[in-house]
């Protein structure tokens, strides 16, 4: 199976370095001196990393054979894709590869059904999972712990405790409303106030 692992930047220096926009929790393992990495558009490589170091919080790599400015830069925007074993799972149990969580039935805690897991989004901020509903419209759920609480490969599910509003924008404005309105234990200190 093959994986996106990084997205290829600027060039950086004159020797034939590249930034990359990691996409992967192993780039140690994915982006090593000696990987082989297809790529797309695939007529960039395959590409092997020759090696590799951390510059001012972002890797660079180099690639055999891409040994100046304008090669590294015509490499630009190009996907880095590894192989990788469909049965393998990453050393930690609170990582998935995206193959393993696109397909996952999504519940919430109660098991009330959500949708189906339909794609990770990797942005700058935060991963997002894209759920579709039943009606066929799309969901967007930040991929933090305290809103997806648990994974289950085995059961083929994804548990969800959305904030009020995620799922449903009416619940929002409800919560919302809620929020806004003054709280009964402030009239009644008012009250007895007054009445001294």
């Amino acid at each position: 199976m093959q994986l996106v692992v990084a997205r290829i930047g600027r060039a950086h220096g004159i020797k034939g370095q590249v930034s990359v926009e990691v996409r992967t929790d192993e780039p140690e393992l994915r982006l090593a001196p000696g990987a082989v990495l297809a790529t797309d558009p695939a007529s960039a490589g395959p590409l092997t990393v020759a090696d590799g170091r951390v510059h001012s919080g972002r890797l660079l790599l180099r690639f055999q054979g891409i040994d100046d400015r304008n090669g590294a830069e015509a490499l630009r925007g190009t996907l880095l894709i590894a192989e990788v074993d469909p049965a393998q799972t990453p050393d930690d149990p609170e990582e998935f590869y995206d193959h393993q969580l696109i397909g996952l039935e999504v519940v919430l805690a109660d098991g009330t059904p959500v949708g189906e897991l339909a794609a990770v989004l990797h942005l700058p901020a935060q991963d997002l999972l894209s759920v579709k509903r039943p009606d066929g419209s799309e969901a967007l759920v930040p991929f933090v712990h305290e809103i997806v609480p648990e994974i289950d490969l085995d059961r083929r599910r994804a548990v969800l405790t959305p904030p009020p509003g995620l799922l449903d924008p009416s619940q929002a404005e409800v919560a919302s409303a809620r929020a806004d309105e003054p709280d009964a234990d402030v009239d009644t200190a008012d009250a007895d106030a007054e009445s001294e």
